[in-house]
């Protein structure tokens, strides 16, 4: 039953996050700090969540085919690759880490 309470919660949360967010003043919106943090947000909580995917297992730091694979996505990156030829080479490259690494 606690599961279905914590569900429940989490809904009710939700829902009144996205209530707060409709009811902000629109001026409030339009300022340049604001506008410069909703640009840098998503970005910098994707990094993180990529980071801590890539490298940490449970609580230990690895460095495995994930970050192989990751390393590679940013090579291709920064050859200004297209998107579908990041996620390629780092598929590839982290298949060949497990293959090779076992």
């Amino acid at each position: 039953m606690n599961v279905w309470i914590a569900i429940g919660a989490t809904t009710v949360g939700c829902y009144l996050v996205k209530l707060l967010g409709l009811l902000v003043p629109a001026g409030a919106l339009e300022r340049p700090v604001v506008k410069r943090l909703a640009e840098l947000l998503p970005v910098a909580l994707l990094a993180a969540l990529t980071a801590q995917q890539a490298f940490a297992d449970g609580h230990a730091l690895v460095l495995d085919a994930r970050a192989a694979g990751l390393g590679a996505a940013a090579v291709a990156l920064v050859l200004r690759a297209p998107f579908l030829v990041v996620v390629g080479v780092a598929v590839v490259v982290a298949a060949g880490a497990r293959a090779l690494t076992g």
